[in-house]
């Protein structure tokens, strides 16, 4: 069993999008970068998350993506279930009559067990404090790279973004 990479690059765009302040959309391309996603292949994950509500976008000059208002308690599983649906690691987790061993089978306590277990744990991890722990590793990695002589942060380790345009800011022309 494995989370598919679409949800992974769904957490990691809404983890992104929540470090933003209010106001700022990042773009598509920003955001593939940033999450070393490809960019068609992210066009499909952000298109998801916009049908489900957890992202809006607009479009224009002063568009891109941002986290829907209001989802500042939005978590890990909400994301991953945006993405894959319904977390269920057994058929006979669901209701119904989907297993007629669900009742007397020794193997479905486990099924359940472990399914409660993984939903607590995503279901536990806001994407705000995520967020927040983004922004300290952002730190932490500028504050490396300024102490080792200005050089470059080491090879895997996560790079600052550039700071993205405010909605109807325009890059001013210099002479």
């Amino acid at each position: 069993m494995q989370i598919t990479r679409a949800a992974d690059y769904a957490v990691r765009v809404t983890i992104h999008l929540a470090t933003l302040p209010p106001g700022i959309k990042a773009q598509r391309a920003e955001l593939a970068r940033l999450t070393d996603a490809p960019s068609s292949f992210l066009s499909k994950v952000l298109q998801r998350l916009v049908q489900t509500g957890l992202v809006s976008s607009s479009r224009g000059a002063t568009g891109g993506f941002e986290l829907a208002w209001g989802k500042k308690d939005l978590t890990v599983l909400d994301v991953v279930e945006a993405i894959e649906g319904r977390t269920q690691l057994n058929l006979c987790l669901s209701d119904g009559p989907t297993c007629d061993r669900k009742t007397w089978c020794p193997g479905h306590p486990v099924w359940r067990e472990a399914q409660n277990a993984l939903l607590q744990v995503l279901g536990g991890a806001l994407i705000t404090n995520l967020a927040k722990e983004a922004l300290a590793n952002q730190t932490l990695v500028l504050v490396s790279a300024v102490e080792g002589n200005g050089q470059p942060p080491e090879e895997g380790r996560p790079h600052l973004p550039k700071q993205p345009r405010k909605a109807g800011s325009r890059a001013r022309k210099t002479r």
